[in-house]
């Protein structure tokens, strides 16, 4: 297929599930190795390969991605983290969300930039941030907050498929499980809850909490634009928007719809022909 692993990340998830046995980048084009030929919602061609193992090619391929005070790993790739850089493990293939993308890479590093102990109420002491991912796939924005520090981060996504993933990717980055369905960061003691629904599904008490301090979403801008009043709805007054996930060219669509609901402070930052924004809930 043309293009690259970033620029496809949101096909791989079709290309794993229709039993590609490895993925590889190579001269402008994602070649996904099959045993046999699948029926594939893809443009792309179909060329025979002399027999190779595919899959420890893609491994080998595959590069770990530095993203604000974050390593983005797969499990294999532990060994490469640099000192001073915290692994971030998600297993690639699982749902959307690998850190490979842009978008995902943008959105960890602004993550990264939050002070997670100087928003939230205050419990037994010390502030307590309340993170919202919206559509969060393999987990991987939730359990970046959680590792910066929040107190309670929320996963989640309409599509099913995603929320047993997340949970395996939190176990892989040593998130314990106590069985009621919210696991917990042995560092800090946070809570991370991944859950299939929408934005007012994570209002109820026991799925997360009444209003966030931070909202994070890696959509893209029509639907942002759609969903940003309930953004505002469960943002606390001085909440943090992080969106991402915009080509540039549908910048102005996202940021006149910040402007609608009363958001301010609105921050631009661009990788290639991707886009993300921070706000503030005003």
């Amino acid at each position: 297929m043309p293009g690259t692993l970033d620029s496809r990340e949101a096909d791989l998830e079709t290309l794993w599930d229709a039993g590609a046995t490895g993925l590889e980048e190579r001269a402008g084009l994602v070649r996904a190795y099959f045993s046999e030929r699948a029926d594939l919602p893809l443009d792309g061609e179909w060329a025979e390969e002399p027999e190779q193992d595919w899959q420890e090619q893609f491994k080998r391929d595959l590069k770990p991605v530095p993203a604000g005070r974050f390593t983005i790993v797969a499990p294999w790739q532990t060994a490469e983290v640099a000192a001073g850089s915290t692994p971030l493990v998600i297993e690639v293939g699982m749902a959307f969300g690998t850190g490979h993308h842009a978008t995902t890479r943008m959105a960890v590093e602004a993550l990264s930039e939050l002070d997670m102990s100087a928003v939230g109420p205050v419990v037994e002491g010390r502030r307590l941030a309340r993170v919202l991912d919206v559509g969060t796939g393999s987990g991987v924005l939730a359990l970046a907050a959680s590792m910066l520090g929040a107190g309670l981060a929320v996963g989640v996504d309409i599509d099913p498929i995603t929320i047993p993933a997340a949970f395996e990717n939190a176990r892989m980055n040593g998130f314990t499980d106590s069985g009621t369905g919210v696991v917990t960061n042995p560092e800090t003691g946070g809570k991370l809850l991944f859950a299939e629904g929408t934005i007012d599904d994570a209002l109820l008490s026991e799925i997360g909490a009444t209003a966030y301090d931070v909202v994070v979403a890696n959509l893209y801008a029509e639907l942002h634009d759609v969903l940003v009043g309930q953004y505002r709805d469960v943002i606390t007054d001085g909440g943090h928007v992080v969106l991402t996930g915009i080509l540039t060219d549908r910048l102005p669509i996202v940021l006149a719809a910040l402007e609608r609901e009363g958001f301010s402070d609105a921050r631009v930052r661009e990788s290639g022909e991707w886009a993300l924004v921070t706000a503030r809930a005003s």
